[in-house]
């Protein structure tokens, strides 16, 4: 339900563009690692995923699910909470892998949050945490780096700005682009594995940035 939501919502918003490398594969039972930018970009990634026929689980905030609407579709989906800073943060990626031996694809964003920063530009995604190496580690799934650029234009920065920026979206309709790479295979321990995964996810990042170079400063 979510994908089919995100998928009408979005073009409402900002002009949503999809590009994905010659040799990219969303095979089954695929990890999915996106960049993390903006309260909007779930949207987005989820949008553009179902345009390249793919609806996969996502890892989410533990916190969405106490929303009375949004925490019964969530749950009725099957995506997957996340407890930070708790005992249960284990119980992801047991949901993860369970999901995975499925066969279907799991969408999570190896940031673990969205960054802090008050501008609405562009910038390379920030440290990964370990919760993707070590569940390509329990896997053995393949990656699938998908880079997003624009979602900040249409929130970032204060609460009173987001509520602006959402608003004022469907006049504006900021560009919005999402590329997806080709699968990777991490190797090495977890840390090795964490920086071979946000490295992957960078250069995604970074051409579906450069997609949208006219209408977007690139932050360092």
């Amino acid at each position: 339900m979510l994908s089919r939501l995100a998928e009408s919502l979005v073009p409402v918003v900002g002009r949503l563009t999809v590009t994905t490398d010659s040799d990219a594969d969303l095979a089954e039972g695929s990890i999915i690692a996106a960049n993390h930018s903006s309260l909007a970009d779930p949207a987005v990634v989820l949008a553009s995923l179902r345009r390249l026929g793919v609806e996969p689980v996502v890892l989410a905030a533990a916190g969405l699910w106490r929303i009375p609407v949004l925490g019964r579709a969530l749950a009725r989906d099957g995506h997957i909470p996340v407890y930070r800073r708790d005992a249960r943060a284990r119980d992801a990626l047991d949901g993860a892998a369970e999901a995975l031996a499925r066969g279907r694809l799991v969408l999570i964003y190896g940031e673990g949050g969205i960054p802090l920063r008050r501008d609405a530009g562009e910038a390379a995604p920030e440290a990964f945490r370990s919760g993707l190496a070590r569940l390509v580690d329990r896997t053995g799934a393949p990656v699938i780096p998908l880079g997003q650029a624009g979602s900040r234009r249409i929130t970032s920065g204060s609460v009173t700005k987001q509520i602006a920026g959402l608003c004022t979206a469907p006049l504006r309709r900021p560009g919005l682009h999402v590329h997806v790479g080709a699968p990777v295979v991490l190797t090495g321990d977890v840390p090795n594995r964490t920086l071979h995964a946000r490295a992957a996810v960078t250069d995604a990042w970074r051409k579906a940035a450069e997609r949208l170079a006219e209408r977007i400063a690139l932050a360092a």
